[in-house]
């Protein structure tokens, strides 16, 4: 069985934390491997250290939705004061950090960029070394495996969902993820990293007797993560991706599909790893609350073999070549397009309009193979 970073913390690390004024980075859905709390087993170990916590989207309770904003306040179980970095700051604030001598990030990654705990990682690291407070990082494993897929977020396109340049499915744990940010962006920072104990990178969370805990509200098991990486780039584009429903990420669909026919089109191509059918689902929430959609539930037949990036791409590829009257990018708030903050580029939108999105991805070896030198000193499994 794998042995997580807060377990070895306390196992034989506790001199990183013991005198030592600190806070942590964490929700309450981070667990050790028998399902206790991260925040009470760090406040029972350093009762006298532990003295703030610090939210991440969806906030220490993992209570608010995706994109809602989280106000600061007080945890009422652990009696801590609660710093929001999904409200009015995304940033640790000087004023945050005053007295600290250690900052403990300890928050589950699901191995894609879209997953905003990475751009909290590295928003706290970079607020660490201007505050000169040291970053205590407790590794949790990568639960789709070390496989990457993906292009890289160009320049002009970083955001919350891409803050880095670093592929769809990056095939990083995030203590290597702190270890990269460390040396090639923040090089006064005073970095360390808990590492995991049994971890392979060819490993899936299933494989690692560890029990699944949903690190979100929409993060519903093995599956639906390893699809996301290529899922989510829907999310920019007026089809709902499930939300309000069982199968979030799982389900594409909208009330101008037939169902029948998109998942006889994806079928068609011959995806290996992955197969679709069709469904009638009707979200409870998020895009076309309340409407009857029809659309397809893709199903992992492999996971090994499948393309989950090139899988997603296909998708929307089939639905805009089937309905182009109706397919359409959401219609950006602020600055640029979300599907191309997604995307990491203009150039994904621009070849599905066109007919040519699978052809996208033939372009990602050279990145996918720029990011494994320069993260190749970094890993640590």
């Amino acid at each position: 069985m794998v042995q997580l970073g807060i377990e070895r913390l306390l196992d034989a690390e506790r001199h990183q934390v013991a005198g030592r004024k600190a806070a942590v980075v964490t929700n309450y859905t981070m667990c050790d491997g028998q399902l206790a709390p991260v925040i009470d087993r760090l406040q029972n170990a350093f009762p006298a250290e532990i003295s703030a916590l610090f939210g991440p989207e969806h906030g220490v309770r993992s209570d608010a939705r995706e994109g809602e904003s989280v106000e600061s306040g007080t945890d009422e179980h652990s009696g801590l004061p609660v710093f929001s970095l999904y409200g009015e700051v995304r940033t640790p604030m000087p004023e945050m950090l005053a007295g600290l001598d250690v900052l403990i990030f300890d928050l589950q990654d699901i191995g894609s960029r879209y997953y905003t705990n990475l751009s909290t990682l590295a928003a706290v690291m970079g607020a660490c070394e201007q505050a000169q407070v040291a970053c205590l990082v407790l590794d949790r494993p990568n639960p789709i495996s070390g496989r990457r897929e993906g292009r890289l977020v160009q320049d002009g396109f970083t955001s919350f969902v891409g803050q880095l340049p670093v592929p769809a499915r990056h095939g990083m744990t995030m203590g290597e993820m702190a270890r990269w940010i460390r040396r090639t962006r923040l090089p006064g920072l005073d970095l360390s990293v808990v590492p995991l104990s049994g971890w392979e990178r060819e490993m899936y969370l299933d494989e690692t007797g560890l029990p699944f805990v949903p690190s979100s509200p929409n993060t519903t098991g093995v599956d639906m993560m390893t699809l996301y990486p290529g899922t989510c780039l829907a999310e920019g584009v007026n089809v709902s991706v499930g939300r309000g429903t069982a199968k979030p990420f799982e389900l594409i669909g909208a009330p101008y599909i037939d169902g029948f026919a998109l998942a006889q089109a994806f079928n068609r191509q011959g995806l290996e790893g992955i197969r679709a059918r069709p469904v009638f689902f009707r979200p409870w929430r998020s895009e076309y609350a309340g409407q009857l959609c029809q659309g397809v539930q893709l199903h992992v037949t492999d996971r090994r073999r499948l393309s989950s990036w090139r899988a997603g791409i296909t998708v929307l590829q089939t639905v805009h070549d089937l309905y182009p009257a109706d397919f359409a990018f959401t219609v950006p708030e602020h600055g640029r397009p979300f599907f191309d903050l997604l995307a990491g580029s203009a150039e994904l939108g621009r070849s599905i309009l066109e007919g040519r999105g699978p052809g996208f991805c033939e372009g990602e070896a050279p990145d996918l193979e720029q990011f494994q030198q320069e993260t190749a000193p970094d890993l640590l499994y």
